[in-house]
């Protein structure tokens, strides 16, 4: 069948791969033709136009700059996607008929896409969601709960809901908080459809004391690593906090890698602190961040405290891929706890609590020895429960038992 899959989350580098590609690439193994539509951002200099990864063709719509800009900026080129993909799509793929759609929040401003599709090409529609917005805005107070913006968004968000046939949830929390804040929506077509990846070969580790004199962190110490966005959702006040109760600390050593909003305030904490121990880098080439991971004992996962929503962050896969154990600090909202305590894969200790946080880096450094097995649970569970295959399998039997309804 003719898949098309809608994002804002789909690399350009032929090197680079997330759980949107790798899904894709399931769909592309079981014999199904797929079609992905992304955006072009305007400081990419680039038209719109068709090129493939992968081996998968890609249509890159050009739009305004939505990532790493002021939220002035982001917020008029969101408002303008609809428009600029639905006429994208019309232009270059209007011949082509589709059975399935998929697509991703963020953003929540697809509803009038999904709407065309469904009206000229009679699609069957899947949302991944992914991010719930505006409320997880609201949290974070970037926008005013019942202010306009806030008003407006709901609108779109309610739109997309009640458009899409199904709707995949990154957990069990995750679904029952979508069905209790949005009573409108038939239980019936919500359902848990986890964040996915294709696991990587295993190999044996690469020589971790020649890869931390490499980048020059000490050999004795417990290397926690954060790798992604560091942004107001990673809840970047507690992260400098929290790191600066074991400032220069000898057996501990912390390395931030990453980009987002927040970049600049861990910086200056940084340079006037002067931590002999907390050390930060802007991405980096993928050979060397896995090859960091590889050498570091325990991955790190932050979150804002004030979230209500329980967000999964897709880092998570990353460690279990690595067979890393994980420190999840993090609102108490997130099921993410649970995923980490059913796994036993790692720790959790709440966003906001220094104690606990102490409590818990005391106690991981107690059982040193048994972190090497934690990784090995998370990596176990991967394999069982977050593989690009059991998304798959929980989306297509939706559009076989469609099918032969129909039929």
């Amino acid at each position: 069948m003719n898949v098309m899959f809608i994002t804002l989350n789909y690399p350009e580098s032929q090197k680079q791969t997330n759980l949107y590609t790798d899904l894709m690439a399931e769909f592309k193994k079981h014999g199904h033709d797929v079609t992905v539509v992304c955006q072009t951002e305007k400081r990419n200099g680039k038209s719109t136009e068709i090129i493939n990864h992968r081996d998968i063709p890609v249509l890159r719509v050009r739009t305004g700059n939505i990532t790493k800009t002021k939220m002035l900026e982001k917020g008029i080129s969101t408002l303008l996607l609809e428009k600029q993909f639905i006429k994208a799509i019309k232009r270059q793929l209007g011949d082509k008929n589709f059975d399935l759609v998929l697509y991703s929040t963020p953003p929540i401003t697809f509803a009038k896409v999904i709407k065309f599709l469904k009206t000229t090409k009679h699609v069957t529609t899947y949302l991944l969601l992914k991010d719930i917005f505006p409320q997880n805005a609201v949290d974070i107070e970037l926008i005013r709960k019942n202010g306009f913006i806030h008003k407006y968004f709901k609108i779109k968000e309610n739109e997309l809901y009640q458009i899409s046939d199904f709707i995949g949830c990154m957990s069990e929390g995750n679904r029952k908080y979508l069905l209790q804040n949005n009573p409108s929506i038939d239980e019936a077509k919500v359902e848990v459809n986890p964040n996915t990846i294709l696991p990587s070969n295993r190999v044996e580790s690469k020589d971790k004391i020649a890869i931390r004199k490499k980048f020059n962190i000490p050999q004795d110490a417990l290397l926690f690593i954060y790798g992604g966005n560091l942004g107001k959702p990673q809840g970047i006040n507690f992260l400098i906090t929290s790191l600066d109760l074991y400032k220069n600390k000898k057996d501990f050593y912390f390395l931030i890698i990453g980009s987002g909003t927040e970049y600049a305030t861990i910086q200056t904490y940084i340079e006037d602190a002067k931590p002999t121990n907390i050390r930060l880098e802007s991405l980096m080439m993928k050979e060397d961040y896995d090859a960091l991971v590889q050498a570091s004992d325990v991955g790190l996962i932050y979150l804002d405290k004030r979230f209500t929503i329980p967000n999964i962050p897709s880092r998570l896969l990353g460690y279990m891929d690595s067979s890393k154990p994980i420190l999840a600090v993090t609102d108490v909202n997130t099921d993410l706890k649970n995923i980490i305590k059913e796994a036993n894969c790692g720790y959790f200790t709440p966003a906001g609590d220094n104690k606990s946080f102490v409590s818990t880096m005391e106690r991981i450094k107690v059982e040193k020895e048994d972190l090497k097995a934690l990784g090995e649970n998370g990596r176990s569970y991967l394999e069982k429960n977050f593989q690009s295959e059991n998304s798959y399998e929980t989306i297509i039997k939706h559009f076989e038992m469609e099918m032969n309804r129909i039929v």
